[in-house]
């Protein structure tokens, strides 16, 4: 038995059933048990494999994308690059291997980490010592600079709640123990009269399950009115739907498989869709632009991945040359991260649209 399934246990025993949030929260990021903060869980070694990890093409194209804001931004200093939960550094090392080749970025850039992993966060040192980056467990405690704030694999990974139309009303989805002492999923007692559904979601049928990212919307909410005040832009990459949908979204991987979802907590990574619509709805209602959500091959095409991978292959032996052909398809391909991952950009309202939106 683990040691976060005794605390768990020990929680619901004293407490009562625990919402699909706070499980969430506690098996990803306890301080002493959870997920990201005892390991890292990154690689084909790892639990699963990020865009970053497959291929240098992906973060330099970040880069680039961040160089030509920069740009239309009349090139301010001092200048922010924010990425929210970096895994090993791997995309920002990238991105700012290919930034020290724009006149002046380098020197204006301040290299910031919300990260709350002690072991990612001395992989990120290892990897970006050259920068000086800062670490911040939040992001409320960022400096207030122009900006770029880089989110990859990062929302999909925020606490949800959970909501579920029975024949008496709607209740929250909670997680509690059967007769054995096992977790399981059960419903609050509390019958809620406004539950707080997204929009469009008043069509329903009895059964039905609704996820809102509550955690997610606090962060948006931070970032659009950094966004208004001090300028900048927000790139998020992430699986999920473009449109608000019902459904069950809530996942475990281990092993790169997928995994259930009570068994073994804090040995699994948890993660869930996440909801763009939203997003930028929340954001947009402080005056703040929305771009997307586009698929993640079409962005990447849009900056030149097939036209970069070209260039790698001419100097590459012929298993190089196999391994960047199968990370662009698998970056790019419809049947792969190509469309299954979205892109969405956050700007002020008076900046240009951004590349490749």
């Amino acid at each position: 038995m683990s040691q976060l399934l005794r605390h768990l246990r020990r929680r619901i025993a004293v407490e009562g059933p625990i919402t699909v949030a706070q499980y969430m929260e506690d098996c990803l990021v306890h301080p002493k048990f959870g997920y990201y903060t005892t390991r890292d869980p990154f690689g084909m070694a790892g639990d699963f494999v990020t865009a970053p990890e497959i291929s240098q093409m992906f973060g330099e194209l970040i880069g680039v994308w961040t160089a030509h804001i920069w740009q239309d931004m009349g090139r301010p200093n001092p200048f922010n690059w924010i990425e929210l939960g970096p895994g090993r550094g791997t995309l920002s090392a990238d991105a700012l291997r290919v930034m020290a080749g724009v006149n002046g970025l380098l020197d204006a850039i301040r290299v910031h980490l919300v990260e709350v992993s002690p072991e990612l966060r001395n992989k990120q040192s290892d990897l970006l010592c050259t920068y000086a980056p800062q670490w911040h467990n939040d992001i409320t405690d960022l400096p207030s600079n122009p900006g770029i704030v880089i989110a990859n694999e990062f929302f999909d990974a925020l606490p949800i709640c959970q909501y579920q139309l029975a024949q008496d009303g709607w209740h929250e989805r909670v997680i509690s123990m059967d007769d054995d002492n096992n977790l399981c999923f059960a419903l609050s007692q509390q019958v809620l009269r406004n539950p707080p559904l997204p929009f469009g979601m008043d069509t329903v049928r009895l059964g039905d399950i609704i996820e809102v990212p509550i955690a997610s919307l606090s962060i948006i909410r931070h970032l659009r009115n950094r966004l208004m005040s001090d300028g900048g832009a927000a790139l998020i990459i992430d699986y999920g739907h473009q449109r608000s949908a019902v459904g069950d979204t809530l996942q475990a991987m281990k092993g790169q498989a997928y995994h259930d979802i009570l068994e073994l907590p804090g040995e699994a990574d948890l993660t869930a869709h996440v909801d763009f619509q939203i997003l930028a709805e929340t954001a947009r209602e402080v005056g703040v632009v929305s771009w997307g959500p586009i698929d993640q091959g079409v962005f990447l095409q849009a900056l030149g991945i097939n036209a970069r991978a070209e260039r790698l292959m001419i100097s590459a032996n012929s298993e190089q040359y196999n391994s960047i052909h199968a990370a662009l398809r698998r970056l790019t391909g419809p049947d792969s991260m190509g469309s299954l991952f979205k892109v969405m950009a956050l700007t002020g309202k008076d900046m240009s649209p951004p590349p490749a939106f």
